[in-house]
């Protein structure tokens, strides 16, 4: 895509280091856009990243940081009111707009748009549809929530007629509290799971439910919804708002129209069978061969080849910070860095741990940071999952302070669960001391998986070091 007379030519992008906002920023540079923007902690290595693309950062929201010469901002929905640029874009009658809509209005109409939603797995799946596409040359745009280690980048803009997106059902921003998936106007949409997750934004399940509906009802009836078919609460939504749309159940029931069968699982790989064609994943675990499937039917409804398919999946490399071996000791103890943070993604990921280490003792290393582990939601849920490593290290509670005591995760009570069940079960309040606990407790061979959506204080490297 290239810019016009009549699109904006300087967009400046109000919280550019986040991971959205910062490779759709670099993605417009790319396309040939004047790109500026701030952020409150300009860090690395968004900050180096986006410095290599010639793009302009300011450190610290300040009114007088507007250039007068932008044509759009790009509002994150991490900025609300009392913003100091929030409020001088307000008064001066400025034009905005969210990255949702950016993405809608400069990008996405007019192509077929392949949007992967789902409370887990959507990284993963958009990443491999996006590199099924790229593989088979068609020179995808996409936007994914994650670097994708076969395309480099968590955002491309192009002139294909294809755009992969990640469909999060997260807000889109404080002007606009809808579902970032209901503005990419989706040809396919993908369902991997509906479960309940952002308790700081949606009530309960039927509330997640409800959202996803709407996003169900914009598929034309000349698209498609693949949908989990072993997943009530997809069902449920499909069957309520798709009745004018084709759809594919995908999974292991034997009523899913594109049934997954004879999954063999291997430490450096698993293969699974999906109408009538084998496949092979270098990757490991239930969850994942799920993933794959979707994006096989995606890639199939795109009009791409079994054997083109079969290629591509072989040749993935992966997601950073989705179950990312970040190094090995001398003592040949894995460390591996996963963006886990809801209790079904911890257990499913120690499920393909398992697998891929079959023989070694699992740590699972825990951070209640999202706004939805931080609160006692999943109070019961989480120790279960965590139970299936075989020693477990928690971190404090982020943000404690901001939730009422009655809200927040108690972690005494999941330690209390764990060690009930026979786990060795260590709180520690920080990462320096989580890193000093599995020092004196690893044992030779051990795999310790961190599981965070957040930096942790950089706790990966420090148990490198340390072990």
């Amino acid at each position: 895509m290239s810019s016009s007379d009549t699109s904006p030519q300087h967009l400046y992008f109000m919280g550019i280091c986040g991971t959205a906002m910062g490779s759709v920023a670099a993605a417009f540079r790319d396309a040939g856009y004047r790109v500026s923007g701030s952020d409150q902690h300009v860090y690395d290595p968004m900050k180096s990243f986006l410095e290599e693309k010639g793009i302009e950062i300011l450190n610290g929201y300040k009114g007088e940081n507007l250039p007068d010469d932008v044509d759009l901002f790009v509002i994150g929905n991490a900025q609300s009111r009392g913003n100091p640029e929030v409020e001088a874009v307000l008064e001066a009658k400025r034009h905005y707009v969210s990255l949702p809509e950016l993405l809608k209005e400069c990008v996405l109409r007019g192509k077929r748009n392949f949007v992967v939603t789902g409370t887990h797995g959507k990284t993963t799946t958009a990443s491999i549809l996006a590199w099924i596409f790229e593989h088979a040359g068609r020179n995808p745009g996409f936007v994914i929530g994650g670097i994708p280690g076969n395309l480099g980048q968590g955002a491309k803009i192009t002139d294909s007629d294809i755009v992969v997106l990640e469909g999060d059902e997260y807000d889109s921003a404080f002007f606009d509290k809808r579902s970032k998936f209901i503005n990419y106007l989706p040809e396919l949409a993908i369902v991997n799971n509906i479960e309940f997750d952002h308790a700081d934004i949606y009530d309960d399940i039927e509330d997640i439910k409800r959202t996803f509906k709407h996003m169900v009802r914009l598929i034309p009836g000349n698209g498609l919804i693949l949908l989990n078919g072993d997943d009530k609460n997809c069902l449920e939504v499909v069957a309520a708002e798709g009745k004018n749309s084709p759809s594919r159940r995908v999974g292991f029931a034997e009523d899913c129209e594109s049934r997954i069968t004879d999954v063999d699982y291997q430490p450096q790989f698993t293969d699974f069978t999906i109408e009538g064609e084998r496949y092979r994943i270098p990757m490991n675990g239930e969850f994942n061969v799920r993933n794959a499937a979707m994006a096989i039917g995606g890639a199939r409804f795109g009009g791409i080849e079994p054997d083109t398919i079969r290629q591509a999946l072989l040749d993935f490399t992966g997601i950073k910070r989705r179950q990312e071996v970040r190094g090995v000791t001398d003592r040949n103890i894995t460390v591996i860095d996963d963006f886990g943070h809801h209790p079904t993604a911890i257990r499913e990921a120690l499920a393909g741990m398992r697998y891929r280490f079959p023989d070694s003792r699992l740590w699972a290393i825990f951070e209640p940071r999202s706004n939805t582990t931080r609160r006692n939601i999943f109070q019961d849920e989480l120790p279960e999952a965590l139970g299936h490593a075989d020693a477990v290290c928690i971190a404090a509670v982020a943000r404690a302070d901001s939730l009422a005591e009655d809200q927040r995760l108690d972690t005494d009570k999941v330690m209390e669960t764990l060690r009930a069940g026979g786990k060795p079960a260590y709180y520690e309040p920080n990462a320096e001391a989580i890193v000093t606990r599995v020092e004196a407790e690893a044992e030779d061979d051990d795999v310790v998986i961190v599981f965070s959506n957040g930096g942790f204080d950089g706790i990966h490297d420090k148990l490198l070091k340390r072990l």
